[in-house]
């Protein structure tokens, strides 16, 4: 009886303990990965936030998904894709997503700390590279950041290729992010502001906690990956598409109704930030 009766508060306790990591979400690995062909590859869920604004203003410019490939590319070896304020030996003065430089003429210190402007300012030097689609990814991005090493680009451009594919919608449901539960309900407003960052005068409508934008297929598929690669930070349960829905509560797309044409966001409410 005596043994039973420990066997049982054993058995009890680890239960307690497991449940109480399960409840706490210890065990998760906060991630985002983007997939094309039988290669995956990873980033933080703020390194996928900025990929995902790089990504846009290159649909929004008009640019192929090669622009968005070399972008991304570079801003990984200059940055590990994070809005840094400081620089290196080779260049002090070096800041933001592409370590643009003042003192070489892209911009003042706060332009180029400025993501948008920072981002812009890269594409517009790419845009002078004759040929640049048709580079290889280190020798495109070489010739916009005139960098001491070179070849370091070629690094990233595997991982460049895959985010920026899945990001300008090429490459439908690719992008998946693993999150915790947010701690707090999501604001449609916020989500409108960061939305217009990458794809202004979209114009969603908003009922309650869902944002509804109406896009064609290829661009219906950037914004709905942006979403998602921007959920951790603006606080998004769902993002529905084209027949497919990913949920934050089981880290990943499944299939779903959605409306045609219509990108469907839906953000954390009270409640669901509650049960954290």
């Amino acid at each position: 009886m005596v043994l039973l009766l420990l066997v049982a508060l054993v058995a009890g306790g680890v239960w307690l303990a497991v449940s109480s990591i399960q409840r706490s979400e210890i065990l998760v690995r906060e991630r985002c990965t983007a997939v094309v062909g039988p290669e995956t590859f990873e980033l933080a869920p703020d390194q996928a936030a900025n990929a995902a604004l790089i990504s846009g203003i290159a649909v929004q410019r008009g640019l192929p998904a090669r622009a968005a490939s070399i972008a991304l590319a570079t801003s990984i070896q200059e940055s590990k894709l994070r809005n840094i304020g400081h620089g290196d030996n080779a260049g002090p003065d070096s800041r933001g997503l592409f370590q643009q430089r003042p003192s070489q003429g892209w911009g003042t210190e706060d332009q180029v700390m400025d993501p948008v402007y920072a981002t812009n300012r890269f594409y517009e030097e790419l845009e002078q590279v004759p040929g640049y689609e048709t580079m290889s990814i280190t020798e495109a991005a070489q010739k916009v950041q005139r960098s001491a090493y070179p070849e370091a680009y070629a690094d990233h451009e595997g991982e460049g290729k895959a985010f920026a594919s899945a990001l300008t919608g090429h490459s439908p449901a690719a992008l998946n992010c693993v999150l915790k539960t947010p701690e707090s309900a999501g604001d449609a407003a916020s989500v409108q502001e960061q939305l217009d960052l990458a794809y202004p005068g979209l114009e969603p409508s908003v009922q309650g906690n869902e944002l509804q934008v109406s896009a064609n297929e290829t661009t219906g598929w950037a914004i709905a990956q942006w979403a998602v690669a921007s959920a951790k930070e603006l606080r998004i349960e769902s993002v529905a598409f084209a027949g497919l829905r990913w949920e934050r509560a089981a880290g990943g797309w499944s299939t779903a109704e959605t409306p045609s044409g219509t990108v469907v966001i839906t953000l954390a409410d009270a409640a669901s930030a509650a049960r954290t």
